[in-house]
């Protein structure tokens, strides 16, 4: 955890409180910063109140503790985020027309490039996943004027380790959605990689092991490499928001005329763990179950 008075003096709005964005509640609260958070369910909420933080009633309360300052999202889907802004009960009906939304989630192209158009807004998708939260290194990839990435660059920083402001709002989105496509890739081939050899004889851990280090290495490699050899699956990346993120790229390759057939394969091969095959809860390293079969 970063302690820090980095943040003393602002007030922070945060809505959503999941595996990351927990962990990136107590950053902002570690740091200084007077953090108001709103979550749909109780647990969370509570738990962040017995650290210290204050929780708001609803919506648009939060957003009028928080007047002229900054709202931090990190909700799961763009109709969530659509909602939870601009919907019946959102914050929409309580924000200042000086605040600042900043959604650390993988969002919708060109409904957040909308979004920006409304209010004030930065896209600030993030990986690193709940390892990276936890430990305040996420990488963050942030689309807005340079007037809203100068606001948020405290935010941002307090709960990251390598900030890129990217362009224009939309532009944290595709970069997030570059890095999930190869993400959701390479899961897939180091599931392959991993089971071949264990079908052929070799102990997929020596495999890992003799890998790692190689032209092969990667996070995936060492980290849900390590999940499919010990075939633990419990969820921290979900697979159900992988295959969220897999049809966001399908999308975004459409409207911009990339033809990808490993693009194609990889949407179908998410479809048929999450929904063939039910496995939406687990991590989305279990998609190494399509190929452990007798």
């Amino acid at each position: 955890m970063k302690m820090n008075n980095a943040l003393a003096g602002h007030k922070v709005g945060f809505v959503g409180l999941g595996h990351m964005g927990r962990a990136m509640a107590r950053h902002l609260h570690a740091a200084g910063a007077e953090v108001v958070v709103w979550n749909r369910s109780e647990g969370p909420a509570a738990a962040a109140v017995a650290l210290g933080m204050r929780r708001a009633a609803s919506l648009p309360e939060l957003a009028r503790e928080i007047g002229d300052g900054i709202i931090c999202l990190n909700l799961t889907t763009t109709d969530v985020v659509e909602q939870v802004v601009f919907g019946a009960g959102g914050l929409i009906e309580g924000v200042d027309p000086q605040a600042l939304f900043v959604d650390f989630g993988t969002t919708g192209v060109a409904e957040t490039k909308g979004f920006a158009q409304r209010v004030h807004w930065l896209d600030a998708p993030v990986s690193g996943g709940q390892v990276g939260a936890e430990a305040g290194t996420l990488t963050i990839m942030a689309g807005g004027t340079d007037e809203a990435f100068r606001r948020a660059s405290p935010i941002l920083h307090a709960v990251g380790g390598r900030v890129n402001h990217m362009g224009p709002a939309g532009s944290g989105q595709v970069t997030k959605l570059a890095n999930q496509l190869i993400v959701a890739q390479t899961i897939d081939a180091v599931a392959q990689a991993l089971r071949m050899a264990e079908l052929a004889g070799v102990d997929p851990a020596k495999v890992r092991e003799a890998l790692l280090g190689g032209f092969a290495e990667s996070r995936i490699l060492q980290l849900h490499g390590d999940r499919m050899v010990r075939r633990d699956f419990a969820p921290g990346g979900r697979a159900e928001l992988q295959l969220k993120d897999v049809r966001l790229m399908c999308q975004l390759a459409d409207s911009v005329g990339l033809d990808s057939p490993t693009l194609r394969n990889s949407l179908a091969q998410w479809e048929k763990f999450v929904h063939a095959e039910g496995h939406g809860d687990l991590d989305h390293s279990g998609l190494f179950l399509l190929y452990d079969r007798p």
